[in-house]
């Protein structure tokens, strides 16, 4: 947890502030550029059909070669496309660059759920995936206030402030590429920090579970993409996300409709609030989940009240105090479930299985960023209001809520069994 997770954590901040900062940038850059709504939905979901296409064999490369030289190499290679996008001309240049860093970034981050499936036994893992993801939410607290006051403030050598945003958050992602093939160690087995007690203890403990859920049946790679149970999860991981990304790339432009002419710097504050509710709630749902080695209710009671809750945006659409109440409200489902949820796969899955079944979890839930993204944006379009096709995201989340109530209790619990 000390040696491991905080730098990780970090990663994680840079990774989702280059996938979601194209909200922020819109403030600005859809006039510049003129970018419909429709357009806007496409350009924010393009991301994720390149994200989709190399997400199994980017994982499967990652569990050959060690994490460090692969991750090293994918944060270089998408901090410089993210850097590169902020240079667009026109939507089709946006289209093109968006698309290419999905490509890039694929694999990080069922690569980083897969590389703590290397470290943290079952029991504890639900805190750790918890802890590390931390960095989504903290993504939006650093990166809103940062981007408000970068739209307002800085336009440097004639180019338009929403360009320097994407030119400026990118360049950390190449910074600790490097410092990833230099500081991140592999496996326990070549961790200088371990004292050979800890470390026999620690590779002994991980031997065992990966035994139990090779006797699942999916230790291999086919074994895993063949399975009802991981298709399962892929469903209900669509259904999630699909309400995560409509709050991460619509939050910004509902808050700054209702904020009354407010600068974009106050707006970055009003975003960051939703947030920090969302981190805290991280924190506390994984470890309350570890604690009674429960999963199943603690992904699927916060994942409805937040499918309720976007559905509802619409009902106090003139008030900016009652959309931040349900958009925290939002923050807590969207964000508080994902400790639990990912500790669900490693109960039966393991070595190439587990890097095939976690990437197809992920690339395929994750095409909720294209398919959510599009609708809404086309619904904005003909209605003249974002709010059905929010409205559509959290029907999808209640839904995943359902079926998450219908898993066997013997894979929704992680050790007890």
């Amino acid at each position: 947890m000390i040696r491991i997770i905080p730098f990780i954590f970090v990663l994680y901040i840079v990774a989702f502030l280059d996938r979601i900062n194209i909200a922020f940038a819109a403030l600005s850059m859809n006039a510049e550029l003129r970018v419909t709504s429709e357009q806007y939905g496409l350009l924010v979901g393009i991301f994720f059909l390149g994200y989709f296409a190399l997400e199994i064999p980017s994982n499967l490369l990652l569990h050959r070669v060690g994490a460090r030289i692969w991750i090293a190499r994918i944060l270089v290679s998408w901090g410089l496309l993210a850097s590169l996008t902020g240079l667009a001309q026109n939507v089709g240049h946006l289209y093109g660059l968006r698309f290419a860093l999905g490509l890039a970034e694929a694999g990080f981050a069922p690569g980083m759920l897969l590389y703590l499936t290397y470290w943290f036994p079952r029991r504890s893992r639900a805190q750790a995936v918890g802890v590390y993801l931390l960095g989504m939410p903290v993504a939006t607290i650093i990166g809103a206030p940062l981007s408000g006051l970068i739209l307002d403030h800085i336009s440097w050598l004639g180019l338009s402030s929403w360009r320097w945003l994407l030119i400026l958050e990118g360049l950390p992602a190449i910074v600790l590429g490097f410092a990833t093939y230099f500081l991140l160690p592999n496996r326990p087995e070549s961790a200088p920090f371990l004292a050979p007690e800890e470390r026999a203890w620690l590779v002994g403990r991980l031997a065992e579970e990966a035994d139990d859920a090779r006797r699942c049946g999916t230790g291999s790679a086919l074994a895993a993409l063949a399975t009802a149970r991981v298709w399962t999860l892929t469903a209900i991981y669509f259904g999630i996300l699909t309400g995560l990304y409509a709050f991460s790339f619509w939050a910004p432009l509902l808050v700054k409709s209702l904020a009354g002419g407010s600068a974009n710097t106050t707006v970055g504050l009003l975003v960051m609030i939703p947030s920090a509710v969302g981190a805290l709630s991280m924190v506390l749902l994984s470890r309350h989940s570890d604690r009674r080695n429960e999963r199943r209710y603690h992904v699927a009671i916060p994942v409805a009240i937040a499918g309720i809750a976007l559905a509802s945006l619409g009902v106090g659409s003139d008030s900016l105090a009652f959309t931040l109440i349900l958009l925290c409200v939002i923050a807590v489902g969207i964000y508080g479930f994902f400790g639990p949820f990912w500790a669900i796969p490693g109960a039966f899955l393991s070595g190439y299985g587990a890097a095939a079944g976690l990437a197809l979890i992920n690339a395929s839930g994750n095409l909720a960023g294209f398919v959510g993204p599009y609708t809404i944006g086309s619904l904005t379009q003909h209605a003249g209001s974002p709010y059905p096709g929010l409205a559509v995201a959290g029907l999808a989340m209640v839904v995943a809520a359902v079926l998450v109530t219908q898993l066997p209790m013997r894979l929704a619990e992680s050790a007890a069994a």
